[in-house]
């Protein structure tokens, strides 16, 4: 039998094209991303012209340089298996909600689809992504992000190379720390009004960009928030609703400043020491599931 792409590790251009809801010829050519994900194969999706260049060259007075392929999109393959139509579309309902919550400064946008995946004889629905490519370099809100750290984030972007004075950095951090207060706000929102929070801890699930601006990229993972003295585990068994919740105070702290967090009515139900304790335990012990057997799935 055929193996199931979303039981593989990765996936090769051959594979997607294999793909019996591909169209062929293919007009574009299907790079795998750097990022393997958890929940959902990422694969670039490039102009045929683009990617030539990359490997060819291009002359400029006498000057040969390798343009890295810009993808036009990403395409997101996802893993899970839904045992019907209506659990697919609710699945499409949980990432779609992120949207109404954070503008597109803030959020990746991506177009969601089920198509009809044929295998061994078999019709499964499949949900995929095709998502905005977003520029940047990595946040992570464990990592120091003092102004020195931010400036350096700043200076490997490509606007650190149009731009080189220190007024230009200077004013890319004031517009980053003023759209970070709006990415937390929208963020306080969707958990007040929703009961769920996005994963904001993965690693690579949140980009600073040329702009000036906080992104959050991986919208595979949405958690319920219980505000429950039990620690909420995603169905891999990860405290994500916790650790997500964490990263955001850290994002706050960091970059706009020391705050009482007894003082937030979120934070304060998810910061206490003891159940952080609790939760650091659980993410030592966490090791992720087989990607063979997740966990709403049914043996054929």
């Amino acid at each position: 039998m055929v193996e199931d792409v979303r039981d593989k590790p990765s996936l090769s251009e051959a594979d997607v094209l294999g793909l019996n809801f591909m169209r062929r010829p293919a007009r574009y050519v299907f790079r795998r991303h750097y990022r393997v994900g958890l929940r959902s194969h990422i694969m670039e999706v490039l102009r045929p012209e683009d990617v030539a260049r990359e490997r060819e060259g291009v002359t400029v007075d006498g000057v040969t340089w390798f343009p890295r392929a810009r993808p036009l999109r990403m395409l997101r393959i996802f893993r899970t298996r839904f045992r019907s139509l209506t659990d697919a579309e609710a699945e499409v309902q949980r990432v779609k909600a992120i949207e109404t919550y954070l503008d597109p400064d803030h959020l990746a946008r991506s177009e969601e689809f089920l198509v009809d995946y044929a295998r061994g004889g078999r019709r499964e629905t499949l949900l995929c992504g095709l998502q905005e490519f977003v520029e940047g370099e990595i946040l992570e809100p464990w990592s120091a992000l003092d102004r020195g750290s931010l400036l350096a984030l700043y200076r490997q972007m490509e606007c650190s190379k149009t731009d080189h004075s220190e007024e230009g950095a200077e004013e890319w951090l004031l517009k980053l720390r003023g759209r970070v207060r709006t990415f937390i706000a929208q963020i306080k929102t969707m958990i007040v009004e929703t009961r769920h929070v996005p994963d904001l801890a993965g690693v690579g699930n949140l980009l600073v960009t040329p702009s000036g601006t906080i992104k959050l990229v991986d919208i595979n993972n949405v958690s319920p928030v219980g505000f429950r003295p039990e620690i909420e585990l995603d169905d891999r068994g990860y405290p994500v609703c916790d650790k997500s919740i964490e990263a955001l105070s850290l994002i706050e702290e960091k970059l706009l400043g020391a705050f009482d967090w007894r003082e937030d009515s979120i934070y304060r139900s998810f910061l206490i020491p003891e159940r952080m304790k609790e939760v650091e335990a659980l993410v030592k012990e966490f090791r992720p599931s087989p990607l063979s057997a997740p966990a709403d799935h049914e043996p054929s």
